[in-house]
């Protein structure tokens, strides 16, 4: 048997024994370049060389899958359109969808919907999404698809990263208001969920790009959730940085401590191969704390309220998978230290300011107008939890000492303590004094609560409450560490007469 219908029986074979998709049986590539794709690279070299010289050095085209079997649609899609340009006249797609995908992809495919990336569009209807459209924006980007408007700054803001929902306008066209998009939760006219291109980006469908920090770094970045800038300070990112040539990033085969051995990427380790591990699209199954809510919690929880199969995941089970990745460079005593510090610094997030934070946020809702983001408390406590509280436990999370500290914890504590209780006192005052009486028995629960808080040993030092043995032990300490490095001796000279 010739090498070359070796290769192609067992890539026929390998599609067969994967022919699991959701979406339907897997589809082989064909034996050669189709006619159709012929056509369609012929107009295209002319008219976007780009594409076709991305296409040209990709994997696709040493499969034969080119511009036709990827685009080609059905005359009943939603977004179908008749192509009739010269001797051409198929019916095709522009958006390739994951159910596209699917047809050589499904193991990839089921992966990735079963992930918190497919639906990232949840956002669309959540409290950040109020900020975009309402507080920041308006609705006077009007289209033929949303007569009533939409607002720019969610549209070339939230929806650029967590996905729009695709509209078709009746001409066949995609409404400008939600494409072009590469959302990774992506709505697709076909019903499908997410954007593979996301990270795959057309037409190279390149695994170095994906591999990059940066291309996670076009979504996870800023102040509410700066993985790439916590991986950038962190030893990870470093060693990265100073070995990327070392990396094998294109490699085929691409296992922690055995094709690559410097610095992990995003990829490595919440998506790559282990020594144990397959490949995985689901990007939550080795995290153990999902640190988006005001308060943290095990993801399991997040997936069952999303209705996710990672509800049958338990953290435990999820950590252990991280635990495999971290074990290709560090060994078992360094891993379980690093997780004990971690989870030391999401229990002190969580007991000193977000569950007591969260509490009289919300017993202050009767003192406040009923709008959400019209009165300062929104403001502060937002950017409390959604900003500084992220930063923090994302920085604990990858080693990012500064975003745990600075950027995280000490920001916490600030608006902690000369924001949020300030402003909390100023509308129990005013509750009291009020004639409405909702108001004053509001105001009163509302004092009780922070005087409760105020008073815990997390908080006493607050009002100068600590205990003379708490004193005395923060004063021995501080003498200690003196005179570990000799501060003890250090006396001031005076200062020399000119």
């Amino acid at each position: 048997m010739k090498p070359s219908v070796l290769i192609q029986w067992v890539m026929s074979i390998t599609l067969l024994i994967l022919s699991t998709s959701t979406w339907g049986t897997v589809k082989q590539p064909p034996p050669e370049m189709s006619e159709e794709t012929k056509q369609c690279v012929a107009c295209h070299k002319k008219l976007n060389p780009g594409i076709t010289q991305q296409w040209g050095a990709s994997k696709h085209y040493r499969a034969n899958v080119g511009c036709y079997e990827c685009h080609q649609a059905d005359e009943g899609d939603a977004d179908a359109f008749m192509h009739e340009e010269k001797k051409i006249k198929h019916p095709i797609s522009i958006i390739v969808s994951p159910k596209d995908c699917s047809n050589c992809h499904p193991k990839e495919v089921k992966e990735a919907e079963a992930s918190h990336h497919a639906a990232a569009a949840n956002i669309l209807a959540s409290l950040d999404n109020l900020l975009a459209e309402v507080v920041e924006g308006n609705s006077e980007f009007i289209t033929e698809g949303f007569p009533q408007g939409n607002s720019a700054a969610a549209v070339s803001g939230c929806w650029q990263c967590h996905g729009s929902i695709v509209k078709v306008n009746k001409n066949g066209a995609l409404d400008p208001a939600t494409w072009p998009n590469t959302g990774i939760g992506r709505i697709n006219p076909d019903g499908s969920k997410g954007s593979c291109t996301a990270c795959h980006a057309r037409h190279l469908f390149s695994v170095a790009q994906a591999r990059e920090p940066d291309t996670c770094g076009k979504c996870h970045m800023g102040p509410d959730h700066p993985h790439k800038e916590i991986y950038e300070e962190s030893k990870h990112g470093i060693q990265f940085k100073a070995n990327k040539d070392k990396m094998n990033l294109d490699n085929p085969k691409w296992i922690a401590g055995e094709d690559y051995f410097t610095g992990p990427t995003c990829a490595t380790c919440h998506m790559s191969a282990t020594r144990k591990q397959p490949v995985t699209h689901d990007v939550g199954t080795r995290i153990s704390w999902n640190n988006k809510p005001p308060i943290s919690v095990r993801p399991e929880v997040v997936d069952a309220k999303m209705g996710l199969p990672g509800a049958d995941l338990g953290w435990e089970e999820r950590r252990d998978s991280m635990k495999d990745v971290c074990s290709a460079c560090h060994n078992e005593e360094y891993i379980e230290n690093f997780y004990l510090q971690y989870d030391g610094l999401i229990e002190l997030y969580n007991k000193k300011f977000a569950k007591p934070g969260l509490a009289l946020a919300k017993l202050a809702k009767p003192l406040l107008k009923p709008a959400k983001f019209s009165n300062k408390l929104d403001w502060i406590w937002f950017e409390l939890w959604h900003h500084e509280g992220r930063r923090a436990r994302m920085g604990a999370s990858m080693m990012g000492p500064d975003y745990t500290h600075w950027h995280g914890t000490y920001e916490v504590a600030k608006h902690f303590y000369v924001k949020f209780i300030p402003e909390l006192e100023k509308l129990i005052k005013s509750g009291l004094k009020s004639k409405d009486v909702k108001k004053q028995r509001a105001a009163k629960v509302l004092k009780a609560k922070l005087n409760e808080v105020l008073n815990h040993n997390n908080h006493k030092w607050y009002n100068d409450k600590l205990t003379a043995k708490q004193k005395a032990t923060r004063k021995a300490a501080i003498e200690q560490t003196k005179a570990k490095y000799g501060l003890d001796k250090v006396e001031e000279k005076p200062a020399e007469k000119k």
